[in-house]
């Protein structure tokens, strides 16, 4: 049961991740992955410090070692010398006092000679950490401005394509029926094509009826004219009256 449980957990974030990912904006993604990389990169440039801090205290201790070595060597020069001048005074007290002050001395350059050593491989061990943390935070620079360099090309792909998703849909919108009550770009320019030739068609017929009647109407008044001629010319020859031309009157 455990086990059932456990899978049909997995499945359900699975299936979250999945719808998460086909819904979520990749600008608002985009954007994300890039302020995470900064963090990164503010993160990684702590620890090197931390690093390069940790060389350079390092090597501040080995500097100070070396310089309390120096002067703890001169200070068993110094003892040793008056050890011998006292000997030479045959003062057996302060010949053993500064005997003992000698090699007093003597121990403390033994302990510090020791630290030194110990010192220096620590530096060593630091300063190549420091070098790795160093060549570390300049490839994941080069790396975050390789990604804010290619952030813009990316965002103006993704304008492009969301503009280019717009024309496909839009395109195949022309083509497709959106509803029972709306008809498609094709149906309407069918409609308005047929719409458009039967309206020629009448403009046409009716363009045709008023030439037939403009004709017949000049057919007829060439014929009276000729009826008017043809009297003249009867008169001209004597043989009849010139008769007044009949006037046409509108509607016959």
């Amino acid at each position: 049961m455990l086990k059932y449980l456990k899978k049909r957990w997995n499945y359900l974030v699975a299936k979250l991740t999945s719808s998460h990912e086909e819904n979520a904006d990749p600008k608002v993604q985009l954007e994300q992955a890039i302020a995470d990389a900064k963090d990164q990169h503010r993160r990684l440039r702590e620890q090197a410090a931390n690093v390069v801090a940790n060389q350079k205290q390092t090597e501040m201790r080995i500097n100070k070692a070396i310089e309390t070595l120096e002067k703890t060597n001169a200070n068993a020069r110094q003892a040793v010398l008056m050890a011998e001048d006292a000997q030479t005074a045959g003062d057996a007290a302060k010949v053993e006092s500064y005997t003992s002050a000698a090699e007093q001395f003597a121990n403390r350059l033994i302990s510090l000679e020791e630290e030194i050593e110990n010192l220096k491989a620590m530096h060593f061990q630091a300063t190549e950490a420091a070098d790795q943390a160093k060549g570390a935070v300049k490839q994941n620079s080069m790396i975050l401005q390789k990604r804010l360099s290619e952030r813009q090309a990316l965002l103006s792909k993704l304008d492009q394509a969301k503009m280019q998703e717009t024309v496909n849909s839009a395109m195949s919108t022309l083509g497709e029926s959106i509803g029972d009550d709306v008809p498609t770009f094709d149906e309407v320019r069918e409609k308005i094509e047929a719409r458009y030739a039967k309206a020629s068609a009448v403009a046409e017929l009716t363009e045709t009826n008023v030439e037939a009647r403009m004709i017949e109407i000049e057919e007829a008044a060439r014929g009276v004219e000729a009826h008017a001629r043809l009297d003249r010319i009867k008169a001209d020859l004597g043989l009849a009256a010139a008769a007044e031309p009949e006037a046409i009157t509108e509607g016959e």
